[in-house]
């Protein structure tokens, strides 16, 4: 599963980080100083787990392996099954230049065996055994995961930690499997105009940080991967040093520490290629594209903003944007969806999101979809018309009370699923957060009132957005 932040599932909660960094020249020092702190950061919110099962709040425990596995645990014990999720910190943000989608391919290399476990023994074994398995690659992490039951958890771990230490990289593996990304991206995004006009976003509104590189990578590069890169990368990302193992489901702490010294603790560490802490590039103007395509199935305006984030934004600042997020665009109540559909039925849909499942930069975005008959013009003046309406005044309590609990009833009804405890926990911790973070979110998007809305309405500036329109094909 391609699993780009922007299109990744929803979670308990959503996370970002780092500032925009659109700043003048005479700011740019004062920028970096501020970079090194979130660097400094980060570093303190990433140190290794006690070496002894220690409570970390809300019945969640952390632990970390001799060989610096960290490993927390979601005791759940309405049902005897577990889920094991092995977060990776390497991403898209760490393919090598000239070789992007490397660290998506290895999503899928993963899965193509080992001396012991050949071919797709692994994904065979977990289903004979009555389970689920997958893998997900964003910019900043590559996540695995196997749904089972408890008492088969042992032979989940044992297969992980095989993978982990001996995946079979000969080139009759990675060459077809190859093939296999490229033809993933022809399907996904070569043929969806959408996907296409997001992906050529992106790369204009993040600039030279790497954010602006495709998750799946650009089809010429991709052709790139041979075995030699493919080693070096595995080499120097997937170590046990490298990764936060978290369990969910009808376990102890004991017990996953047992079975994870008895499968994990062999593993031996690995020296790691040091991850680098991109500057943003200060943006000077918005940027604007047209995209005319044959295939396009209706006609589009879309903007996507730079914005703070809950790692490295001042306190509220990301909780104002979710929160705005929601009010101005999160379903068919919201305030687009209103104005430009029911009132002035300029559009068919509108709507906006804010999307911060990263290290650095987040994403807040608005898009509305005319009428027949209605120009992606008029409609971007209109879309434009409730954004600084916003800016400008406050929004109704009812409104704001509407999408605070529609956020928070979101996270309590994702509660019951294991998939998304291990998620929104492994999500948070491997981007640099806490377990406190997810804990606190509910309360922090109840905290958050209509000053605060303003406020994050105020954050986006035309400087730090990319519009684009998609045209059908002959269309004006």
């Amino acid at each position: 599963m391609t699993g780009s932040r922007h299109a990744v599932f929803s979670l308990i909660c959503l996370f970002a980080a780092a500032p925009a960094a659109a700043i003048a020249d005479a700011q740019f020092d004062k920028a970096l100083a501020q970079q090194a702190d979130t660097a400094a950061n980060r570093r303190k919110l990433s140190q290794p787990a006690p070496l002894n099962p220690r409570q970390s709040g809300n019945n969640t425990f952390q632990f970390a392996l001799a060989n610096g596995l960290q490993v927390l645990v979601i005791p759940d014990h309405r049902a005897p099954v577990a889920t094991q999720m092995l977060w990776f910190r390497v991403g898209a943000v760490d393919d090598p230049a000239g070789i992007s989608g490397l660290a998506h391919f290895f999503e899928h290399m993963m899965f193509r065996g080992t001396r012991q476990n050949p071919d797709d023994t692994f994904s065979q074994t977990i289903a004979r055994n009555g389970g689920e398995t997958n893998a997900f690659t964003d910019h900043d992490y590559t996540a695995f995961y196997e749904q089972i039951a408890k008492d088969r958890l042992p032979l989940a771990m044992k297969l992980e930690a095989d993978r982990l230490a001996n995946l079979d990289l000969s080139d009759a593996h990675v060459g077809p499997e190859r093939d296999v990304v490229l033809e993933e991206r022809r399907m996904r995004v070569d043929n969806e105009p959408q996907a296409l006009m997001g992906e050529q976003m992106r790369a204009a509104l993040h600039l030279s940080h790497p954010y602006g590189r495709p998750v799946i990578g650009w089809a010429e590069e991709v052709r790139h991967i041979d075995r030699v890169s493919a080693q070096d990368f595995y080499d120097h990302h997937y170590a046990p040093n490298n990764a936060i193992l978290v369990i969910a489901g009808d376990v102890t702490p004991d017990e996953v520490r047992k079975m994870a010294q008895d499968a994990y603790g062999k593993v031996a560490a690995r020296d790691l290629q040091p991850r680098a802490e991109n500057a943003e590039p200060p943006r000077l103007a918005e940027s604007r594209m047209t995209i005319v395509r044959p295939d396009a199935r209706v006609p589009l305006v879309s903007r996507i903003y730079r914005v703070p984030s809950y790692s490295t934004g001042r306190p509220g600042q990301a909780e104002g944007l979710e929160t705005y997020a929601q009010w101005l665009g999160g379903d068919q109540t919201s305030e687009l969806y209103r104005v430009l559909v029911e009132q002035k039925k300029l559009a068919t849909d509108a709507g906006a999101g804010y999307d911060g499942n990263a290290r650095d930069a987040g994403e807040f975005s608005v898009y509305a979809v005319p009428r027949p008959g209605v120009t992606l013009e008029a409609l971007e003046k209109a879309m434009d018309q409730v954004l600084a309406a916003s800016a400008a005044a406050l929004p109704k309590a009812s409104d704001l009370q509407r999408a605070k609990t529609g956020l928070v009833a979101s996270v309590t009804y994702r509660r019951d699923s294991q998939f998304a405890l291990a998620s929104a926990y492994g999500q948070a911790l491997v981007i640099g957060l806490t377990v406190d973070d997810v804990n606190d979110w509910p309360a922090r998007i109840r905290a958050v009132d209509a000053a605060g809305v303003q406020k994050a309405a105020q954050l986006l500036n035309r400087k730090e957005a990319v519009t684009a329109y998609l045209v059908p094909g002959g269309a004006k």
